[in-house]
């Protein structure tokens, strides 16, 4: 047998700020931004469901814009800001949607519930901003209506297994027309 030295894949160090904090790591080039939250930092929030960007349980927000965390490497965001479940509100100090969530039972197992409240989050920016979605029906409106048609169409790339959708969708309508 021969002695041969395993490959070792490129490491690469950078800053990035996760929930506020920055941070410098180090790690493997092919590493995603979901394995450095839970893996490296130790952040089990954000959780892996598909790992093809099909289910949005891996959704953050990166610079105040949602992702599927499992589709972007994690060396892309150097020098970024990234909010997880954990950076979104604590015990004691919950978030509006969070409570929402709670308030209105949106969730069962809870497993999708980290990514569907930073992709909500991620959505009420979107709607902020004015953005139209594909159901939006005015595109050239100053500003667009949080239809549940709406809330539907811009949270679809979020699945519930458990099917607590109805209850997902009062709990975003419930902030949603606090903000307004």
């Amino acid at each position: 047998m021969i002695d041969m030295p395993l490959f070792q894949a490129p490491r690469v160090a950078f800053a990035i700020t996760v929930n506020g904090e920055a941070r410098r790591v180090e790690v493997d080039l092919r590493t995603t931004l979901l394995d450095l939250l839970r893996e490296h930092l130790g952040l089990p929030g954000t959780k892996k469901g598909c790992d093809h960007g099909q289910c949005g349980a891996c959704t953050v927000l990166v610079n105040g814009v949602r992702i599927n965390s499992c589709l972007s490497l994690a060396v892309t965001h150097e020098g970024d800001a990234v909010t997880t479940i954990e950076g979104v509100g604590l015990p004691g100090s919950l978030h509006p949607l969070q409570a929402a969530f709670l308030d209105r039972d949106a969730f069962q197992c809870g497993y999708c519930t980290p990514g569907q409240i930073c992709s909500a989050l991620g959505m009420l920016a979107e709607v902020r901003r004015g953005e139209p979605s594909h159901v939006t029906s005015d595109v050239s409106a100053a500003s667009v209506a949080l239809t549940d048609e709406e809330i539907r169409e811009r949270m679809s790339g979020n699945i519930c297994r458990c099917s607590a959708y109805p209850q997902i969708l009062e709990a975003i309508r419930d902030v949603a027309g606090a903000a307004a």
